[in-house]
């Protein structure tokens, strides 16, 4: 049986002008599927080769053959580009000659041209292949990571407490607490992240922030350089509330009180009830 959207093995029966015809195994030589000369990646093929070719459907509805690599198949998580906007969906470049529909209701939020997301592809009841973002039930869990590790993830969706809907390799469920990034994220967006816990279920509890000895070292040097920049003097101390080193750094107070600590120890800075000067 052919299988629409991924690669099949299938013998060369007949050559024409402008291409191979494949046996589709049906013993109906009107099912046989076209190869057209322009896919065939300059190979010399002959009849009775059987070749490896990937099956979809033209802009003519027929089943087609290409020896190209698409840049997904039916059943794969892929990073594609968003090329144009219809009234009918969203339509992404997976590789090949034709591009893959995204029906509007397989659109969870909207989807900008030329940027990138991460879709599920699948077949749909006319057998085209087509994408979704509702990606969620397709994610796996997995015991390869460890607090601690750093990962990329894809932003796929929001809770309704802001809180983002992470793919970890794009293959795995994760999320970032509302409290765990600082800057705007979209749909879309590529993170950086730190593995910061590990639920139950196996879901990856991820931060934007990177491990605490990384996080110190670079606050240090932020710290610095804000001292420079105003004059050598910044009206925060090991005093000043949470929510104010919050807002000037993005950080917590711990962090915080940690870098100026270890500034003081390298005799760089100096702090007195107003506030932390430069040496």
């Amino acid at each position: 049986m052919i299988q629409i959207g991924d690669f099949n093995k299938l013998k060369i029966i007949r050559q024409t002008d402008f291409g191979y015809f494949l046996d589709a195994g049906t013993g109906n030589s009107k099912d046989d599927i076209l190869l057209p000369n322009n896919s065939t990646l300059g190979n010399e093929l002959n009849v009775d080769d059987e070749v490896d070719v990937f099956i979809y459907r033209d802009s003519k509805d027929r089943l087609i053959a290409t020896l190209e690599k698409p840049l997904a198949k039916v059943s794969d998580l892929a990073y594609l580009k968003v090329v144009a906007t219809t009234k009918i969906g969203s339509f992404i470049d997976f590789g090949l000659d034709k591009d893959i529909l995204v029906p509007l209701k397989e659109r969870l939020y909207g989807l900008s041209d030329g940027k990138f997301y991460l879709f599920y592809i699948y077949l749909d009841k006319t057998g085209r292949i087509a994408a979704t973002t509702n990606i969620d039930r397709y994610l796996d869990i997995t015991d390869k990571y460890k607090v601690g590790d750093t990962v990329k993830g894809t932003v796929y969706g929001f809770q309704t407490n802001k809180s983002v809907m992470i793919a970890v390799d794009n293959m795995y469920r994760g999320v970032i607490l509302n409290n765990e990034y600082f800057n705007d994220v979209h749909h879309g967006d590529v993170l950086e992240l730190t593995v910061n816990k590990i639920y139950e279920e196996g879901k990856l509890g991820l931060s934007t922030r990177k491990s605490a000895k990384t996080e110190v070292s670079e606050l240090q040097e932020k710290i610095l350089a804000y001292l420079k920049e105003h004059d050598g003097f910044m009206a925060f101390n090991d005093k000043t509330s949470p929510e104010v080193i919050y807002e000037a750094f993005h950080i917590s107070k711990n962090y915080f009180k940690q870098a100026l600590g270890r500034l003081m120890k390298k005799n760089l800075i100096e702090q007195n009830e107003n506030g932390t000067k430069i040496k």
